[in-house]
């Protein structure tokens, strides 16, 4: 499943992580910080939604 930022659209990938945040792929949505943020637009966890 992937995670979609509602204010920017950027989608985080769990295959592919998020390498500029030192987020190794693979890393499931659950398993991301609670202060992660967007970073494209540096939205929090909660502006995400699940997409296909």
């Amino acid at each position: 499943m992937k995670y979609k930022c509602m204010l920017c659209g950027w989608t985080y990938d769990p295959e592919k992580g998020d390498p500029s945040k030192g987020i190794e792929p693979g890393t499931a949505w659950e398993d991301l910080p609670d202060d992660w943020k967007c970073p494209l637009c540096g939205a929090g966890k909660d502006m995400f939604e699940a997409v296909g």
